[in-house]
């Protein structure tokens, strides 16, 4: 399965390590499904993720951010944005999911706030692309993690 995962997902993932967002990062660890970003992703996660209050919630330093950051593009499929969908939904600053998602021929932009991402104009019906929760890609998978499965993604 195809994600982009919004930074939100990544912030909550990075918070607690048994929620739905941290299995996602295992799943894409064990390769089960594949993370999509572009540069511009990649830069808004770090921004994001970096922010002192987000730092001191999660108990972690930037330089984790950076390593887990590093360990992250490592796993993902990297996306070109070779067209650009905007206006296409109600909030401008997560546009560029949206053009990760429609050019990296995404199943599903995984986030918490749904409501960003409905059409921008009320005459139109959206990109077909589907757009839910952690919890709703977690359900959609046949994969569970064993109590042997090993998380890259434990910072400490």
């Amino acid at each position: 399965m195809r994600l982009v995962f919004d930074t939100d997902v990544m912030l909550s993932a990075l918070r607690s390590p048994t929620g739905a967002s941290r299995l996602l990062l295992v799943a894409a660890y064990e390769r089960i499904v594949t993370p999509l970003v572009s540069v511009a992703v990649m830069l808004e996660y770090e921004a994001v993720l970096k922010r002192p209050c987000h730092l001191e919630a999660a108990h972690l330093t930037a330089g984790d951010v950076d390593r887990f950051l590093d360990h992250w593009a490592a796993l993902v499929e990297p996306v070109v944005g070779y067209y650009s969908w905007r206006p296409s939904i109600r909030d401008a600053d997560d546009e560029l999911f949206v053009d990760v998602a429609v050019n990296g021929a995404a199943d599903m932009l995984v986030t918490f706030n749904i409501a960003d991402y409905r059409p921008a104009d009320d005459r139109h019906v959206g990109l077909g692309i589907d757009v839910g929760r952690p919890g709703d890609v977690l359900r959609r998978l046949e994969w569970r993690p064993s109590a042997t499965t090993r998380s890259e993604f434990r910072l400490r």
